[in-house]
């Protein structure tokens, strides 16, 4: 299991994300161009110490990313075809998270798989990109049995 972040935005969402695949010991992706530069004060304090302990790939953008990964790519979106907790993760999976301002472009949703969505009330807009990775990642490891012991 592996989780893939696509031109985050937000260093905070990533520090927090950053620090989600350290404590459960996934690998994480990160397709550039992020929308701040990578060492910013705000990714650190996010991240606390656990950027040195998470296994943190960069790729110079999407085709790089493409070129580099061949596993099934679970898109998790708004647009999702299947909710996340009645979707069938595999262990290899690439759980792919889109930008917080723009989600991921037509060509990138196009690539995945699977599009799974997280149900919300129906006034909601969206969760936060951190929030529904922990949500989506939980069940895809407690579904392959993944989780550190």
């Amino acid at each position: 299991m592996r989780m893939a972040l696509f031109e985050p935005d937000m260093p905070g969402n990533v520090g927090t994300i950053i620090r989600l695949a350290a404590c459960l010991d996934v690998p994480l992706d990160i397709i550039e161009p992020c929308g701040f530069p990578f060492g910013d004060r705000a990714l650190k304090r996010a991240g606390m110490d656990y950027l040195e302990r998470a296994a943190i790939h960069r790729h110079d953008d999407w085709a790089a990313f493409r070129d580099r990964r061949r596993e099934r790519l679970v898109l998790l979106t708004a647009h999702g075809d299947v909710d996340y907790a009645d979707a069938a993760f595999a262990p290899d999976d690439i759980l792919l998270l889109g930008r917080e301002s723009a989600g991921v472009p037509e060509p990138v949703h196009a690539a995945a798989a699977l599009r799974v969505r997280i149900p919300l009330a129906r006034r909601a807009r969206s969760l936060n990109v951190a929030v529904a990775a922990a949500m989506v990642l939980g069940e895809a490891l407690r579904q392959t049995g993944y989780f550190p012991k």
